[in-house]
């Protein structure tokens, strides 16, 4: 009797130690997958904050784009409004002088024509020439778009 209440004490022991082990083993892998989670898991935070970044780059250089393109458009605006104060003076007939002076409407035609496409291609992207930029007296502008085509007159 002594002798089987020793073999089941041992035997409980034994397989409480071994479910202890087997227990042991269980946290052992789940600790190692944890791991590699958490590994996965911060790589996966490093790459979101470099996206996260690289946006907020994108975006200033979208805002600044569209500051430079606002300018743009409001200069245009304002040569267009003078444009407008130009041609709408009065009781002026535009055919009545073609056919009085041809000559002198088709010079100033053809020299406002290339002026208009030079303010065309300056909108376009075409960089500004050294004429361009130091002209500040009304006789060497490009009275098409001053504004764009010579930032640095200044009208009286």
């Amino acid at each position: 009797m002594f002798g089987s209440v020793r073999v089941i004490i041992m035997a409980v022991v034994f397989i409480g130690i071994s479910g202890v082990g087997v227990y042991v083993m269980k946290l052992r892998s789940d600790n190692a997958i944890l791991q590699a989670n958490q590994i996965q898991l911060e790589l996966s935070i490093e790459s979101q904050k470099q996206v996260i970044a690289k946006q907020k780059e994108d975006f200033g250089k979208i805002l600044e784009a569209n500051k430079k393109m606002n300018t743009l458009v409001n200069n245009l605006q304002k040569d267009i409004n003078a444009l407008d104060k130009r041609f709408n003076k009065g009781a002026r007939d535009f055919g009545k002088l073609a056919k009085e002076k041809p000559k002198l409407v088709e010079k100033l035609v053809n020299r406002g024509s290339e002026r208009a496409g030079r303010c065309v291609e300056i909108a376009g992207g075409s960089p500004l020439t050294e004429k361009e930029i130091n002209a500040t007296k009304k006789s060497e502008i490009n009275t098409e778009c001053p504004s764009i085509a010579n930032p640095n007159y200044e009208p009286y």
